[in-house]
């Protein structure tokens, strides 16, 4: 593990706990994550590792939140309104992953030179934004 990535790794902990939650609640060892509730969002967090051909790697740290599934009609609409709300949602991207049929609130940043005030402000954002927003995206858009 990389020095960084052990720092950050600590800074994940302490802001868990400075929410209340412990690590045994929200880290998961084998698959090297960490998850909670907050209101009505799921909070998942990883540092993945990409390493290029020539053995250099970049960390970053991942913030995914589970809003909805897509809709089955209106996709035109949906999509507009996803590109539309990632116009104006500081910080935090609406994705879909390949090969899946759910939309996820996500924070990515490279952890290098990450301190705790960042990695704090980047998770609370997250789980401000993913509360809010997959309500609001239910509320326009109800499963069939």
């Amino acid at each position: 593990m990389s020095d960084q990535r052990a720092k950050v790794t600590d800074m994940i902990h302490q802001y868990a706990e400075s929410v209340g939650l412990t690590r045994e609640q929200v880290f998961n060892p084998e698959k090297q994550s960490w998850n909670w509730r907050i209101g009505s969002a799921s909070i998942q967090i990883f540092i993945e590792r990409i390493t290029f051909s020539n053995g250099s790697f970049r960390e970053y740290l991942r913030i995914f939140s589970p809003l909805m599934q897509m809709p089955a009609t209106d996709l035109t609409r949906f999509y507009r309104q996803l590109l539309e709300l990632n116009d104006s949602n500081l910080g935090v991207k609406l994705t879909v992953m390949p090969n899946s049929t759910w939309v996820y609130a996500t924070y990515e940043r490279d952890i290098r030179g990450m301190d705790y005030e960042e990695l704090a402000t980047c998770i609370a954002d997250l789980e401000w934004w993913a509360d809010k927003l997959d309500d609001e995206l239910k509320a326009q858009f109800p499963a069939a």
